[in-house]
């Protein structure tokens, strides 16, 4: 009596685990819907990263063509010595800040 109930309950069961497992791995898995929409994101982040290294470059490129070529910039130059060297002018004013590492920096 318990056995033409129980078989085609089984079945139908069984046929929605399966079915669960498809639809989970159809929104979750590797290759799913919420992994694209994660992609779109993370893509996102990388495009907007991209632009700012661009715009670096460029800041860098604008630099260098007023150091290259035949008129210098003596303000780029005076300042990329002073920092190379660690010299001061004896008009400028120095102020000493304290590092993370408790260490001390001009500036």
């Amino acid at each position: 009596m318990l056995r033409p109930l129980l078989v085609p309950l089984g079945l139908y069961s069984l046929a929605g685990l399966i079915a669960s497992y498809f639809i989970w791995h159809g929104l979750h898995g590797q290759r799913g819907l919420k992994t694209g929409e994660e992609y779109e994101q993370r893509l996102g982040q990388l495009r907007l990263e991209r632009d700012l290294l661009k715009l670096e470059r460029l800041q860098w490129e604008k630099r260098i063509k007023l150091i290259r070529g035949e008129t210098v910039d003596r303000d780029i130059v005076d300042e990329e010595a002073r920092a190379l060297l660690g010299r001061v002018h004896k008009n400028e004013v120095v102020i000493l800040t304290q590092t993370a590492d408790g260490g001390s920096t001009t500036r």
